[in-house]
């Protein structure tokens, strides 16, 4: 359930964070009479994810009679949840930083057209991270069939994110962002390369891979998989005593990689070269004292 959690609050807090970005700027912006619109954005884009959730069970559940095409389908979803899982971890990590500058643009630009612009900016901003929700949600809580435990988890999740957001949004709490999105991102890796390997154990059985009874191997006797913790591992990071060979390869194939990219540290960009004014303002200063050359060649490489 602590994976499910996890996804809850991790994609909670980006879209807690985005709408805050959005109704901060309108309240400084003496713009308190587009809020209503930036609600009604929001509030359409939670009932749509909702919408998707059920309709992908549903699918799963009622309209797929066949086992092996219910396991195909749950195998596609959670190759997509993984997907959506590395895009979106790493999107935050490059974005995180200018996120508030660009959505404070986008909003001024939809300021200018009208509410519906409002309302569609918003909209579209809390909209990705629902779909997403859903999709991993569902991804990851396949294993839990009939059991409300972990739909409760990811609404444990989701409170607690706005919970933070809206304190964050008064100054009562101040937390690392930073850091937060890189511990959370890199531990929800691993969460998505369980559902990886949960993805090619359903082709396995939907009868699209071969090997479902090769073995990598079999641990069983050691880790009981009636024990809490060994349904603590299946249940956050789908380790399991006995996956075969293809659901092994899956897991590290995807996890080493992928986390070694993520935790690597990121390369600040190069200022930005000074504008032809500000150039010829350090010139003639440099001209004033003697060393108009020395400035320009200690320039150069920034406009290289």
């Amino acid at each position: 359930m602590f994976a499910t959690y996890l996804i809850g609050l991790r994609e909670g807090l980006e879209a807690t964070l985005v709408v805050s970005i959005l109704v901060a700027f309108l309240v400084k912006s003496q713009r308190r009479d587009r809020l209503p619109q930036v609600w009604a954005g929001v509030g359409l884009a939670v009932a749509l994810s909702v919408l998707f959730g059920w309709l992908i069970e549903y699918t799963s559940t009622s309209l797929l009679a066949r086992s092996e095409d219910r396991e195909l389908f749950e195998a596609i979803t959670s190759v997509a949840a993984v997907l959506f899982v590395t895009w979106m971890i790493f999107w935050m990590r490059r974005a995180a930083r200018t996120i508030a500058g660009e959505l404070r643009g986008k909003l001024t630009e939809a300021l200018a057209v009208g509410s519906l612009a409002v309302a569609g900016m918003a909209f579209l901003a809390v909209i990705r991270e629902g779909l997403e929700t859903a999709l991993i949600f569902y991804s990851a809580a396949q294993g839990a069939a009939g059991d409300s435990g972990p739909l409760l988890a990811l609404i444990g999740g989701i409170v607690t994110a706005v919970v933070l957001g809206v304190l964050l949004y008064a100054s009562a709490l101040r937390i690392n962002l930073s850091k937060f999105f890189t511990w959370t991102g890199a531990l929800l890796i691993l969460v998505a390369a369980g559902i990886f390997k949960y993805g090619v154990h359903d082709f396995q059985e939907a009868g699209v891979l071969p090997g479902l009874n090769d073995l990598a191997f079999d641990i069983t006797s050691t880790l009981d998989p009636t024990t809490w913790y060994a349904a603590l591992l299946a249940g956050m990071f789908n380790v399991t005593p006995a996956p075969t060979v293809l659901e092994t390869i899956a897991w590290v194939a995807y996890a080493v990689p992928v986390l070694l990219l993520f935790l690597r540290p990121v390369r600040r960009q190069p200022a930005p070269a000074p504008a032809p004014t500000e150039t010829t303002t350090v010139t003639e200063r440099g001209a004033d004292t003697g060393t108009e050359a020395e400035v320009e060649a200690a320039s150069a490489p920034q406009r290289a």
